[in-house]
């Protein structure tokens, strides 16, 4: 047991909340609603992204989001896939559609690339159905942004040796600077809405931004989530430039944007862990971090470490754990469906700071 905030005896918070320079001013000053959430960030995760979904099950039910004017949810990798789900018409059940398909897709010893697609495809298409896709451009609260890397030389490569040693090499080009990524790669967002996202036309954007439709809707969203090496790129988008298209992870691992239009508005960042990794390059750089006026309106909620303990195995599901139970699957499936048992209250702990007012007392900075 644990004491609150306002001395009182509960149960311990499974999670921490921090925030940004201007977001902890204004929540500490009382000034937070969930209208002030213009939008919502999901990193590129892989398997750990299950640790959300109890969280986004609780805003999604709870229809929090996007009540005042429709906010912005932009993904990459693995956060585009829960967004997508969020924009369909029956939400919750295409998100737990999402939930048991992800879970049991098969992984097998010796798959290659173009096997991998073929599995994430049907993973796609469970829950997300041709004739939902125009309710989901339209949808009238929420926005959807899909972060995509386009690649080019030795990383456009289908050959695996040829692709991992352009990867070598964008790993020391980006060791000395961020923008020498620029060379191998470049974003693309892929937006609905009638404007492109705010982010998108500041000056510290770089990259495209491409009109989402109906013919490149699935598309986008399998190019988002496409792991180089281990899943196969997707060519040549409708109405996107033409080349391969690979996880938006590569560029956007973590949040690497203000996303916020104004002060007073708040983005919402539900991540798996307290560090924030601007690229998929960068995760063993430790000294490499976003710069923290671009967090500045941000709220981020994570698990603590002693909730992260009590998971199967003590930690997040990962993508190592499809080698470690490749010939025993059905252990890795219970394992990730405790998770997602275990996840399920934490979006519950955030509404009740929240609706307390004790959010003030909870809130760190960043």
């Amino acid at each position: 047991m644990a004491l609150d905030y306002c001395g009182k005896r509960k149960t311990m918070l499974n999670i921490r909340i921090k925030a940004g320079r201007k977001a902890y001013e204004f929540i500490r000053d009382g000034g937070f609603s969930f209208n002030s959430i213009t939008a919502y960030f999901a990193p590129a995760a892989g398997p750990r992204w299950l640790a959300a979904t109890g969280f986004d099950l609780t805003l999604l039910k709870a229809g929090l989001l996007g009540r005042h004017k429709p906010i912005r949810l932009i993904g990459s990798s693995s956060g585009a896939w829960r967004f997508a789900a969020w924009v369909q018409p029956e939400a919750e059940k295409s998100y737990q559609t999402l939930i048991d398909s992800y879970i049991r897709m098969p992984v097998r010893r010796g798959d290659r690339a173009k096997t991998v697609m073929k599995t994430l495809i049907k993973v796609i298409n469970s829950y997300i159905e041709d004739d939902a896709l125009p309710f989901a451009l339209a949808h009238k609260n929420y926005r959807l942004a899909v972060l995509t890397s386009r690649v080019r030389h030795l990383v456009a490569s289908e050959t695996s040796w040829i692709q991992s040693s352009g990867l070598v090499l964008c790993f020391l080009m980006n060791a000395m600077s961020r923008s020498r990524l620029n060379q191998f790669m470049e974003r693309v967002v892929f937006y609905n809405g009638p404007k492109p996202p705010s982010f998108c036309l500041q000056k510290p954007f770089r990259g495209r931004y491409v009109h989402l439709n109906q013919a490149n809707f699935r598309h986008a969203i399998l190019a988002s989530g496409a792991v180089p090496v281990v899943v196969a790129g997707v060519r040549d988008i409708y109405g996107a430039p033409r080349g391969i298209y690979r996880d938006g992870g590569l560029i956007d691992y973590h949040q690497t944007h203000d996303y916020a239009e104004n002060d007073g508005e708040v983005t919402l960042f539900f991540h798996h862990q307290e560090r924030i990794v601007p690229g998929w390059f960068d995760k063993r750089l430790k000294y490499r971090k976003t710069p923290d006026e671009l967090l500045d309106h941000t709220l981020m909620i994570f698990p603590t470490d002693g909730f992260v303990e009590r998971l199967p195995l003590g930690k997040l599901p990962d993508r190592k754990d499809f080698k470690t139970f490749v010939d025993d699957p059905a252990a890795r499936i219970r394992n990730w469906q405790e998770t997602v048992r275990l996840s399920a209250p934490l979006g519950e702990q955030f509404l009740e700071l929240v609706e307390s007012g004790k959010l003030r007392q909870a809130v760190e900075r960043l």
